[in-house]
């Protein structure tokens, strides 16, 4: 019955060249939901400024263990949160403005919430805190006994669907998950830059999880609940002792809780029942998660000289590309396919098989004709991909350094325009790619992995953001394509795999009407 809800939450949602998925008729811009959460009645700690430059630079993250890692304190744990979650700006049109983050978001509506648990640290009374970007600071939800043992500290992540949900409707539930994988992905470039690691903890179920973040807990207005996602290790290199996880939950549950929700204020005009009915056949049991011995291989080397904090902070979403731009260099192009395999050091904690491929449209890149190309993330899928796709593909391979093939030449503009919803973005730019997912079998195997296809295409979009930043370029993640259009296109005939997730790099054109502020600038009184 779960795998039937998810299959048909899937399929209702696919946009067409027809009609789009169910969303709201109107949007009033003037109630927007709040993007920062506020838990009144808590203990504030106010985290140290934010803001701090480290040395390491972006290249040096393909080798993280050549990063020094620096001591687990206040300071460090909140640069880890601003540089994951964090504020990277402002933007301000008129008497308009808005904040970005380092983490991406569709929309900008920002769903994901983070929380971080201290097990008995010493700069921090062990417990469970949640993080105010907007503020940098953390509100103490819980407070666990003093005797705790010391495991370092965790990250714990959620969604608020109905964030997304006021703009996009049910197909909302797509992108909280995307988001979800975006949000890794930052927490692990983040904690690389300190010369940390992540590990997840994918054995937890969702019901081990709410207990841990007070997500079951009567704290919240109905529709604003939030909805567990994953916890993460963070391993400092200093203090890997073994994690209780039944004693932190017991901590949990004994501990002395506070806090009520403040509400997100917009109006609740719309019901979307569709998203609780997948949320809860996707819900996830305890598992046992064998561990994945991906060998990292030697990547491509980047050629980029600005530190990791300056990346992190200057990623952006392109709004619209230049669509005269020249080819951009190969070795820049395979540099970025190379960064998303998934023995690349920022798939590290990632403990799964790869399931997500992708099948690129090339418009501009020096030596390569444009056209339509694949990248199998995984050996075993290449023939599975040809024996899906259409059989006037040539499937030949262009490079010795990656597994890219070359499938029809040929201007594919038009096309991806078209795919993806119409928008130029996906034209103008120098390649755009889709993301397509071994599907059917996944989900019939656990209906909860549905969730987990699309953390694995946020964490490929989060990896290429960095990456085109890193290039010289700009990155922008497309949640809205037309779903069977895509499949159409590329040949595949049923549900074996499926397009999650587009993507598209190239060179951003500025709108100079913005005026760019500082992240944190409102603390100091400068926004």
């Amino acid at each position: 019955m779960n795998k039937q809800t998810v299959l048909n939450y899937h399929n209702r949602t696919k946009h067409s060249l027809e009609r789009y998925a169910k969303g709201p008729e109107s949007i009033d811009w003037e109630d927007q939901p709040d993007q920062f959460r506020h838990f009144s009645g808590c203990e504030i700690v106010t985290l140290p400024q934010p803001g701090t430059k480290l040395e390491p630079l972006f290249a040096d993250l393909d080798n993280p263990e050549t990063i020094p890692a620096k001591p687990l304190d206040l300071a460090n744990a909140g640069l880890l949160l601003e540089l994951a979650f964090g504020l990277s700006a402002w933007k301000q049109f008129g008497p308009s403005r808005w904040a970005l983050r380092c983490n991406p978001s569709s929309g900008n509506l920002h769903p994901t919430e983070a929380y971080l648990i201290s097990t008995g640290n010493s700069f921090i009374n062990s417990g469970v805190y949640h993080y105010v970007s907007h503020d940098h600071s953390l509100e103490q939800r819980c407070r666990f006994s003093n005797n705790f043992a010391d495991s370092g500290i965790l990250i714990g992540l959620s969604s608020v669907h109905w964030r997304e949900a006021w703009k996009y409707g049910e197909r909302a539930f797509r992108y909280c998950q995307h988001d979800i994988g975006h949000a890794l992905g930052a927490l692990r470039y983040a904690a690389a830059t300190l010369g940390w690691s992540v590990e997840l903890q994918a054995e937890w179920s969702d019901d081990d999880i709410a207990k841990l973040l007070g997500l079951d807990r009567d704290d919240f207005k109905k529709q604003e609940h939030e909805s567990p996602d994953i916890v993460c290790r963070i391993h400092t290199h200093t203090d890997d002792m073994p994690l209780d996880i039944k004693a932190l939950l017991k901590a949990a549950q004994s501990g002395a809780w506070s806090g009520k929700a403040d509400s997100l204020r917009a109006y609740h005009m719309y019901k979307w029942p569709v998203i609780d009915e997948v949320a809860t056949a996707a819900n996830k049991p305890r598992t046992e998660e064998p561990e994945r011995l991906a060998v990292r291989q030697p990547i491509i080397k980047s050629s980029c000289t600005k530190t990791a904090t300056q990346i992190i902070r200057q990623r952006r979403s392109a709004q619209q590309f230049d669509g005269k731009m020249p080819p951009i260099p190969q070795t820049d192009f395979y540099r970025m396919l190379a960064a998303v395999m998934p023995t690349a050091a920022a798939f590290e904690l990632w403990r799964w098989p790869p399931k997500i491929h992708l099948f690129i449209f090339v418009h501009r890149v020096e030596g390569l004709a444009p056209g339509i190309y694949a990248l199998p993330r995984e050996l075993d899928a290449l023939e599975k991909l040809q024996a899906a796709t259409l059989a006037d593909f040539d499937w030949q391979k262009v490079s010795e350094a990656l597994p890219l093939y070359h499938l029809h030449s040929g201007d594919c503009r038009q096309v991806a325009k078209t795919l993806s919803c119409h928008q130029p973005i996906a034209s103008d730019s120098a390649f755009s790619l889709g993301m397509v997912a071994e599907f059917g079998e996944t989900i019939e195997s656990a209906p909860w992995q549905y969730r987990r296809l699309f953390w694995e295409c946020g964490l490929i979009g989060q990896t290429l953001y960095l990456e085109a930043e890193a290039a010289g370029l700009r990155g922008t993640g497309i949640g809205c394509y037309f779903d069977d259009s895509v499949h159409e296109i590329l040949g595949i005939k049923d549900d074996k795999f499926q397009s999650l997730y587009h993507f598209t790099v190239g060179k951003p054109l500025e709108d100079k009407r913005l005026e760019t502020l500082p992240a944190y600038g409102h603390l100091d009184g400068v926004v």
